[in-house]
């Protein structure tokens, strides 16, 4: 039985724009399944020019009007199974996302990064600070 080399395989891995147009596609599901969802958006690798390759995740936001659940707990109510990669999903309350723009280096740096790609009404976020794309 032959025997391959880890150099010859090839591992593939979606490239950024599939997986943005699939975030996309989920976020709109997502939103005819919850009234609660305000908006979806992406930032990390997915969201910059460069970074992103075989392993990345897509580094998810969803923000909704009021969870019944505390923070760490929310991301569970969620099914991001439907995407082609692994997802880390935060969860924020509206008033949680604005009250973030005094929470430290990586809040600042998500907020700066999010692209969003959907948004219930403009309310929902502030674009000023978000980085909407």
């Amino acid at each position: 039985m032959p025997v391959r080399s880890l150099n010859s395989s090839v591992m593939r891995w979606p490239d950024r724009a599939a997986v943005r147009q699939a975030v996309a596609a989920w976020a709109a599901a997502l939103a005819e399944e919850r009234p609660d969802v305000r908006a979806v958006g992406y930032f990390g690798s997915l969201a910059r020019e460069r970074g992103w390759g075989v392993g990345s995740d897509a580094d998810l936001l969803v923000l909704v009007d009021v969870a019944p659940e505390p923070f760490e707990r929310r991301a569970a109510t969620f099914d991001t199974s439907r995407l082609p990669v692994p997802a880390d999903l935060l969860v924020y309350e509206l008033a949680e996302w604005d009250a973030l723009s005094d929470a430290g280096p990586f809040h600042d740096r998500m907020r700066r990064e999010a692209r969003w790609v959907y948004r219930r009404d403009d309310a929902a976020v502030r674009t000023e600070e978000a980085g909407v794309s």
